[in-house]
């Protein structure tokens, strides 16, 4: 590692610098000469290096308010014409955030706003609110936005609707019960778009957390010969791939148990420092008399502070490997801090699992 001080990337929340809300308040300025860009600034920037990256946003909205006509259809055409000029599409979403705050007393309006909205960035946490307000109105009109010809409304129905979205509050009554959202998902389980594939696939993965069976059983009554269908399908089981779910294994055609031996399985450097790349190296050799779709994934017991362990399963390929053939396997990773997952020092078991079951294991040591 070099001994050179290594530049962090800027985190998430500076999004939210000074500078672009200079550009805020003066391009809502551009489109409404009365707002007042020096109180706007005052307030926003109050504080502000206290404040996450979803406290910034919700702090921009409520300046805004402060500085925008008190009718809220007015204001709302003034941020219909703002929305084109930010230049940031997760800027752009304080405007979502704006009718979250003062819009669920003109459930209609808002929430044919928030469709227009989510095409300069998303209303994917704002729309939440309205479920939450009246949730058999609101997705009723969510409906409806999956077959939209627009990407982006059909994507806001899915993400929109997801029980776990990140970043949001969950979705209680969807978490307990996800058939109210089956309308949606069936509309969109072959659609064009791969930014809505992707939604799709997360919102079932967020499923299998509550409700795997259901995921199973919606998935296994889904024609996976349209590949749109399958890549789908392939995602959206990957939580339950990793933990060697038998049903999900065999959905996506590796529910037998696997022919094959791993050997030469190293990890190269042994001794790892923090930020320090590893490569991880194996050959898989068929011992089975037929082809066999393998799902290989790897799994880390990184080491707690408590100096316990708690194991987190990556994937690494997906093959099929034909009677007494052989393959080598790769990967590289970083051993680097997230904000959801920091590396404690100490010996970290790693597990080779294909087709669900462990076929091999090595270690390396961790040093900060």
């Amino acid at each position: 590692m070099s001994d050179q001080t290594v530049q962090a990337a800027p985190a998430l929340k500076e999004i939210f610098n000074p500078a672009r809300l200079q550009h805020i308040a003066e391009e809502t300025a551009a489109v409404y000469p009365p707002f007042d860009v020096a109180a706007f600034l005052q307030r926003s920037c109050e504080g502000l290096d206290a404040l996450s990256v979803m406290q910034r946003l919700n702090r921009v909205s409520q300046c805004l308010h402060a500085g925008l006509p008190a009718d809220y259809p007015h204001a709302l055409e003034i941020l219909k014409q703002l929305a084109p000029r930010l230049n940031s599409g997760f800027v752009s979403m304080v405007l979502p955030e704006y009718i979250a705050l003062y819009g669920q007393e003109d459930f209609e309006r808002s929430m044919a706003a928030l469709t227009y909205f989510t095409g300069f960035g998303s209303s994917e946490f704002a729309i939440r609110h309205f479920l939450r307000l009246d949730f058999k109105r609101a997705l009723k009109l969510m409906q409806k936005m999956s077959e939209d010809p627009d990407e982006h409304i059909r994507r806001l129905a899915s993400e929109g609707s997801r029980p776990r979205l990140p970043w949001s509050f969950r979705l209680e009554t969807l978490t307990v019960d996800p058939s109210p959202v089956l309308p949606i998902l069936d509309n969109l389980k072959a659609d064009d778009s791969p930014y809505v594939r992707k939604s799709v696939a997360n919102h079932l993965n967020d499923i299998t957390k509550d409700n795997p069976d259901w995921v199973l059983d919606l998935i296994e009554s889904w024609s996976l010969e349209d590949p749109r269908t399958a890549w789908i399908a392939r995602h959206a089981l990957r939580s339950l791939i990793k933990k060697g779910d038998r049903r999900a294994l065999t959905i996506m055609g590796a529910g037998a148990k696997a022919q094959a031996r791993v050997e030469a399985l190293s990890i190269s450097p042994q001794a790892v420092r923090l930020g320090d790349r590893v490569n991880l190296s194996f050959q898989l050799h068929s011992t089975g008399h037929d082809d066999q779709r393998l799902i290989i994934d790897y799994a880390i017991h990184y080491v707690k502070k408590s100096g316990g362990t708690s194991a987190k399963v990556f994937k690494l390929k997906t093959l099929a490997l034909g009677a007494g053939e052989s393959v080598t396997v790769t990967r590289e990773q970083q051993m680097r801090n997230f904000t959801t997952r920091v590396h404690y020092a100490g010996k970290h078991a790693l597990d080779i699992l294909i087709n669900g079951e462990c076929l091999a294991s090595t270690w390396f040591d961790l040093s900060e």
